[in-house]
């Protein structure tokens, strides 16, 4: 019986090697037909990468011990391979390596489907299906991408990947709980948040209207929306409907970035906290859609109006938030040590005028004496007052019709904010 199983087993991983072998192989034929090259001058496709996959199969199973048949063969396709590049070069000046990267990792399935998870062949099998076909966007891409962008990815992985992991989890200062391993991984978190939002606007719709680029901006930050939109409608190019649409929208991708925040640092507080923030996503969404549906964009001229932003990796930005984030951090400390509760309060309406990222990260990660609802209400009064101070903006910088729409938007989701608000005061 255990014979029985092992034959099985074996007979099924030939039936998986050779069926995504051929699947390579077709891949490789449907791609030479659009070469103008003759056939006889390309690398093989369906039948011989499905006889390289068999091959590799046959070897390994001989010998799976020492594995020297594998190698042998192996080595012997490589040899292949060479030959068959090197006349490339020569006869074509063709330098791609494609195929032939292609046939080494379809040689190497056999092992892969024996000794690993089948999900791990299956996903080599579907990012080489896709990077070949993918060779125009790709090259698509790279054109858009400048040195600084590059430069910036590079930052990004230095900041997560690197940094972060080595930073110590215990408090520097006695009189500051935060740790050093936290700092950076709020400004991690709100970097990538950030971030996201900077790639979407500038290569994925770098040629968004006023709407988009308020709902793109709002995940990098609502308040420079609220700023850059509110001057913008002063040069009268779009409706001020749709002007304010893009200021109330962008408030409302604000609550799905405050949810993420928390959902990073304190799951049980997020779901929690999700149904208040769902009301109010669905309420201002709700009015920033019917703002847009009542803009008379037929007396405007179509034209492109990226809200324009820093990159949120530049020194300065992140700077900028982990001063606000220690400021926090202390204030929270020295506040609930001498006023408890109420000084709480006090501080989550205030902390909607400066940075409300980063005194939602203090809060939800920081150790308080109150209950999880109480912590609820704190960040509710912290976005209360910041859609209060990005309304004070708009009336400030925007011209007059953009002020009227933008005043009924945030006026209904600030009455809806301050009714749950006063819900959970009562339930606490």
């Amino acid at each position: 019986m255990e014979i029985l199983k092992i034959e099985n087993v074996l007979f099924f991983d030939f039936l998986i090697v050779a069926a995504l072998s051929l699947i390579i192989g077709l891949e490789q034929r449907r791609h030479h037909l659009e070469q103008e090259e003759p056939a006889e001058q390309l690398f093989g496709t369906d039948r011989t990468f499905t006889f390289i996959g068999i091959l590799g199969f046959i070897l390994f199973t001989l010998d799976p011990d020492r594995k020297l048949l594998f190698l042998c063969g192996g080595f012997v396709i490589s040899i292949l391979l060479s030959i068959f590049y090197y006349n490339k070069i020569n006869q074509r000046k063709k330098y791609g390596l494609t195929s032939i990267l292609s046939a080494l990792i379809t040689y190497c399935l056999a092992p892969l489907v024996i000794t690993q998870p089948q999900w791990l062949s299956l996903l080599i099998v579907v990012t080489v299906l896709v990077f070949t076909e993918m060779k125009e966007e790709f090259i698509h891409v790279s054109k858009k991408f400048g040195k600084e962008e590059f430069i910036s990815l590079a930052k990004f992985i230095l900041i997560a990947g690197i940094i972060l992991p080595n930073l110590p989890d215990e408090p520097v200062f006695s009189l500051l709980q935060l740790t050093p391993y936290k700092l950076w991984l709020a400004i991690v978190a709100v970097s990538g948040i950030s971030y996201l939002s900077y790639l979407l606007q500038k290569f994925i719709f770098p040629k968004s209207g006023v709407v988009v680029s308020g709902i793109l901006g709002g995940l990098y930050s609502s308040t420079a929306v609220s700023l850059i939109l509110s001057r913008k409608s002063r040069e009268g190019v779009a409706s001020a409907n749709e002007y304010a649409s893009g200021i109330i929208l962008a408030t409302s991708v604000m609550f799905v970035r405050i949810f993420l925040i928390v959902m990073i640092f304190n799951p049980s507080l997020a779901t929690l906290l999700l149904p208040y923030l769902l009301i109010l996503f669905a309420v201002s969404a709700g009015v920033g859609f019917v703002l847009f549906l009542k803009k008379n964009s037929s007396q405007f001229p179509v034209k492109d109006q990226p809200v324009i932003q820093k990159n949120p990796l530049e020194f300065r930005v992140a700077l900028a938030f982990a001063v606000f984030y220690i400021i926090f951090s202390l204030l929270l400390q020295v506040t609930e040590n001498r006023y408890g509760t109420s000084g709480l309060n006090f501080l989550s309406f205030i902390a909607g005028f400066a940075d409300v990222d980063a005194y939602v990260m203090n809060i939800v990660q920081g150790k308080f004496s109150v209950s999880e609802l109480t912590m609820v209400a704190f960040i509710l009064k912290t976005s209360f007052s910041n859609n209060l101070i990005k309304m004070l903006y708009s009336f400030g910088l925007a011209e007059k019709k953009t002020k009227k729409s933008v005043a009924i938007g945030f006026g209904i989701i600030l009455l809806v904010n301050l009714l749950l608000i006063l819900k959970l005061q009562f339930i606490s």
